[in-house]
């Protein structure tokens, strides 16, 4: 069948309409894009994202801001972030507590191995193991020794059941092979006051958070769970070098976006996250926090997930953590 002047005509409109509307789309990024930090200003999370928002903001010529959605340990904030467009605007500052509420939390309301997609890792710090600076241990190995011969007598402190002091805790108890009293409390900073008031004899605590005690003669350090020494702590030797060589725990943070991001927007924003922290005045403001830069793009920092994950199941396995 012919088909006729008007029939041409309309096709060819047809057909290049999708074409104007593609070539029309404005270019990624147009409007800001925020950053979701599911917990409180201030912490170490809070402070990376903040850090590469304002690295970002340059490279990307859109405004990157941080939005804190705190609640419900993280979910609130982590949820509203699984729900949200993929379409670069809306990014998650993901933490190391999300490798471990799958195996705290009953039913998450999200899929939790394919929900986000990782981007880059942002920065990370080790926790120290802190005493009272009075506590008869000098050594780590002085404190296993006296949490070997009672069991359960001394304790330690965290901020809450769950946390990541928690799960470090559990992993030292278990590859010491000792066994603990855990008193939890509402913060980690008031379970590192804790100690230093002498009501639990230990607790897990970040360089940044506990270097002022340390330095006013109330608390001491007796190992840094990491796998080499700090240089904002010289004097405080490695798990590794206290006899548990790879032993390391503290806190990570990086971004990801919710799964379906277009995989050129997330490869533009890994390669400005990693650009990012090679700055050297961001190097700086990490160090002074007891932070190191992250390496890692989307395929390093999505195996650190899977593999932390997988880590915090078998120490809550054998912990016999709940899920509530």
């Amino acid at each position: 069948m012919a088909i006729t002047k008007w029939a041409r005509r309309g096709l060819g409109a047809a057909l290049l309409a999708p074409m104007l509307a593609h070539g029309q789309a404005p270019a990624w990024p147009s409007r800001p894009i925020r950053i979701l930090v599911p917990w409180a200003p201030g912490g170490g999370i809070d402070i990376i994202a903040r850090a590469m928002a304002a690295r970002l903001t340059e490279a990307l010529g859109q405004p990157v801001l941080v939005e804190n959605k705190t609640g419900g340990g993280g979910i609130i904030g982590m949820g509203e972030a699984a729900r949200a467009a993929p379409d670069g605007y809306t990014l998650l500052a993901l933490d190391n507590s999300y490798t471990m509420l799958p195996h705290t939390t009953a039913n998450l309301p999200w899929d939790h191995a394919r929900a986000f997609a990782p981007i880059a890792l942002g920065g990370a710090g080790a926790f120290m193991l802190v005493v009272n600076a009075a506590a008869p241990f000098t050594t780590l190995r002085d404190l296993i020794a006296a949490a070997a011969q009672a069991p359960e007598k001394l304790s330690f402190g965290t901020g809450g059941m769950g946390s990541s002091p928690h799960f470090v805790m559990e992993a030292f108890q278990q590859a010491a092979r000792l066994r603990m009293l855990h008193v939890s409390y509402r913060g980690g900073a008031e379970a590192m006051l804790a100690v230093v008031a002498g009501q639990v004899d230990c607790s897990m605590a970040t360089i940044s958070a506990a270097r002022g005690q340390i330095a006013a003669g109330r608390l001491r350090a007796l190992a840094i769970a990491s796998e080499t020494r700090s240089h904002l702590v010289p004097d405080v030797p490695s798990f590794t070098e206290a006899g548990f060589p790879g032993f390391t725990g503290g806190i990570w943070g990086g971004l990801a976006a919710p799964s379906g991001t277009p995989k050129p927007i997330l490869d533009r924003l890994e390669a400005a996250s990693l650009t990012a922290l090679r700055h050297d005045d961001l190097k700086r403001a990490f160090a002074a926090q007891g932070l190191e830069p992250g390496t890692l793009g989307q395929e390093g920092f999505g195996a650190l997930i899977r593999n932390e994950t997988a880590r915090w199941g078998r120490v809550a396995a054998e912990a016999g953590i709940a899920k509530q």
